[in-house]
């Protein structure tokens, strides 16, 4: 398959950007007539992953019914509507010598993906590889393998009727987790491994993988709430970071909250968000505080144990801390975010450009939600990942992530002295 692969993204690569258009389009169209198809594979998976004991958490995120479906195809059409990736060059000089220099995208080459549950990832790489001119080997989860196995149909079927090779994306259908080894070894065909999925997955690739490892996607997020914010405002904040879709990356997992304002917001933060079935885990000073404020609510609330501040929820939870000041807030994001999103709910400029500037997360955020730390609603089109390397594909990578480059230099039979 690597070889395979390999080959196929040399023609991948010198196609046209319409020829790379029309595959997305078809893949697009396809996905909305094989709704019903797709839908089907899914709800078995489903059933079977119920049965192996997927939580909810898990089972959203293996669900891809007829509305995400649709939602996906979207997503396709928003990419074919942006600027060739490829088609740009930068940096462009004349040497003293008249030798004239330039820079040019170029895709990276043979993308590894390794992802759990979400079989919406699918469709998501191989677009953005296909509109990028990478090939792609995709491995998803065994519970999500006869969403899968459709999807790739869709894409192949669609490779072929741009006249693309059908194997510049392709999917390993075992789930031998040996072939995953396997993958890590192939260097000489694969040329960047992309983990999507939890702790276990990103350490498994970074030690075994020959070839780079892009690692990120695990989001501790955190929202500050100043002394200075717009507290009635700031809750609305609150609930969409962590109550919009909470078994996400970029959902909320960590409240801090000013000491001066933390009486007037708590027990409205908790009530409203306890309306919507959340649980929490506090800090000793917020539960002081909330048990004598809101005691009905005392069964959703109990104190923080040790390592609840380092954990990415993915469900109805959330953590809560009270601080003494921004420094105190911007020290515990410092040791406890994994460098995803974090964001400060405020209404003093100063304070939040300080904020901005000393946390050192792959996007953060001043008066919004960390539910935007997405490549849609950056106006990427979709992304292949969320990086939170310190690398030059940081955040959600899109089309130009998705790209290295190239000198050219043209010169009149140039000589170095």
């Amino acid at each position: 398959m690597a070889t395979a692969t390999r080959d196929a993204w040399k023609t991948l690569k010198r196609s046209t950007h319409a020829q790379r258009n029309a595959a997305l389009a078809a893949i697009a169209d396809t996905l909305l007539t094989r709704s019903t198809t797709i839908a089907a594979a899914n709800a078995e998976d489903l059933v079977a992953g119920a049965e192996a004991g997927l939580d909810a958490a898990m089972l959203d995120r293996l669900r891809l019914d007829a509305p995400r479906i649709a939602a996906l195809a979207a997503d396709v059409r928003t990419l074919i509507d942006l600027p060739d990736p490829l088609a740009v060059r930068f940096d462009e000089r004349v040497l003293p010598n008249g030798l004239k220099l330039h820079r040019r995208r170029v895709p990276i080459g043979v993308l590894g993906v390794i992802y759990e549950s979400r079989p919406n990832v699918s469709i998501d790489v191989a677009a953005l590889a296909i509109k990028s001119g990478n090939a792609a080997i995709l491995r998803g989860g065994k519970e999500s393998l006869r969403t899968n196995l459709a999807l790739i149909e869709v894409v192949q079927q669609a490779l072929l009727q741009a006249g693309l090779p059908a194997n510049s994306i392709d999917l390993i259908r075992s789930i031998d987790r040996t072939q995953v080894l396997e993958l890590l070894k192939l260097d000489a065909f694969v040329d960047l491994i992309i983990p999507r999925g939890g702790a276990a997955l990103h350490a498994f690739c970074r030690e075994h993988a020959r070839m780079p490892v892009i690692t990120g996607g695990i989001g501790i997020c955190h929202l500050y709430i100043d002394d200075r914010a717009d507290l009635a405002r700031a809750v609305p904040v609150i609930r969409n970071a962590k109550v919009q879709r909470p078994t996400v990356c970029n959902a909320l997992d960590t409240v801090l909250v000013h000491r001066a304002v933390a009486p007037r917001v708590l027990p409205e933060l908790v009530r409203t968000l306890a309306a919507d079935g959340l649980r929490f885990r506090v800090d000793a000073p917020a539960l002081d505080m909330l048990e004598a404020t809101v005691p009905d609510l005392r069964a959703s609330v109990r104190p923080a144990e040790p390592d609840d501040f380092d954990t990415e929820w993915l469900s109805l939870t959330l953590s809560i801390r009270v601080v003494n000041d921004l420094d105190a807030a911007i020290e515990h994001i410092d040791a406890h975010s994994s460098g995803h999103s974090d964001g400060i709910l405020t209404e003093d400029g100063d304070r939040a450009r300080d904020f901005l500037e000393r946390v050192d997360s792959a996007a953060v955020y001043w008066n919004a939600s960390t539910r935007f730390t997405d490549g849609g609603q950056f106006g990427l089109g979709a992304e292949v990942a969320v990086s939170t390397q310190r690398i030059h594909a940081r955040g959600p990578m899109g089309l130009e992530e998705l790209t290295s480059y190239k000198w050219v230099a043209e010169g009149d039979y140039h000589t170095r002295k």
